[in-house]
């Protein structure tokens, strides 16, 4: 398709889009080397499933660039690269939502896995949500309302979610500070200020979004400036949430969950500590933490028949005693 009288407003854009070309891809380098890099430091499937965001955001931004730069200095507008940066573009935002309600419903948090009743509903509501996408991109008719009613869902899933983690660990820390089991007050309290953090980040993503919508209809002279505000908004908060949920030495236990999300009563069951030398734990495990959780539970028995063993490595401290945990069903 040839190029013929394009706007001028427009020229600034493969210069934008280079640009934030430049710093996504950087932002998903930086973080797929930071997680592939820290076997020391605590990583797990929510961190590979956000490294997916920047992988597509970069190819988005690399179709975006290619189009408007043949557009203005080859004279020639490539329809494939236009269809591309639109339906990566639906990606994008569909996957980031996917995200978002993964983080808000626990997983790798709260929970190892999900059940597979999330996991189905999470798929459905991605689809609904990127078919939506489509038809408000598309101009059909009534999808707009769709995409809004679409959003409060999401939105008020999501915030459901956070606001039910945050009960459910706020009464874990009430009863640590009862019990004064004091050796998993940090690991709690550490989910606790993610998730606050997280809460926070959703509603400036909130604001943001309606933000965009609103001035979905403006003119094409600040077109730039309305895609600089846009990309550069949806960077500093990915690159918050990112920050948040990094690869990182986090508190000893954090990653003590159950396997699956499960609706018995959740608490902190009774922990023990377990002595023994070096030679006997050699049979464990040579890292300095190891953490083993139930492979399964058993729907005839609660949380309350749970027991944590903390098991210390012999080599981490003077004498010959140590601790490593894990759930252990009694």
């Amino acid at each position: 398709m040839e190029a013929g009288g394009l706007d001028e407003a427009y020229r600034p854009l493969p210069l934008l889009y280079l640009a934030f070309l430049s710093i996504w891809f950087g932002a998903a380098c930086s973080w797929t080397l930071s997680i592939s890099r820290s076997t020391h430091f605590q990583t797990n499937d929510l961190q590979w499933t956000l490294a997916s965001l920047p992988v597509i955001k970069v190819l988005q931004l690399a179709l975006s660039f290619l189009f408007w730069y043949s557009c203005f200095y080859l004279q020639t507008c490539s329809l494939w690269m236009s269809f591309g940066a639109y339906v990566t573009g639906i990606f994008f935002q569909t996957a980031s939502f996917i995200c978002f309600s993964l983080i808000s419903r626990g997983y790798c948090i709260m929970f190892e896995r999900l059940s597979i009743s999330e996991r189905r509903t999470t798929a459905v509501l991605g689809c609904v949500f990127y078919l939506t996408l489509v038809g408000y991109k598309a101009s059909v008719p009534h999808f707009t309302v769709l995409l809004l009613l679409n959003y409060l869902i999401s939105f008020f899933l999501i915030f459901r979610h956070i606001s039910q983690n945050l009960s459910v660990l706020r009464e874990q820390l009430a009863f640590i500070v009862d019990e004064n089991v004091q050796v998993m007050h940090d690991a709690v309290y550490t989910k606790y200020i993610m998730f606050k953090k997280f809460q926070g980040a959703m509603q400036i993503v909130v604001m943001a979004e309606t933000m965009i919508y609103i001035n979905v209809g403006g003119s094409s002279d600040d077109y730039w400036l309305r895609l600089l505000v846009r990309e550069w908004g949806q960077f500093c908060i990915f690159l918050y949430i990112g920050w948040t949920f990094r690869s990182q030495e986090l508190a000893p236990h954090f990653s003590v969950m159950p396997h699956v999300k499960s609706k018995a009563e959740k608490i902190v069951p009774p922990i023990y500590s377990i002595e023994m030398d070096a030679a006997t734990f050699k049979d464990f495990s040579s890292h300095e933490w190891h953490i083993g959780v139930p492979t399964s539970l058993d729907d005839n028995r609660s949380c309350k028949d749970s027991v944590l063993v903390i098991i210390q490595h012999p080599h981490t401290l003077p004498s010959a005693t140590a601790s490593s945990s894990g759930p252990h069903q009694v």
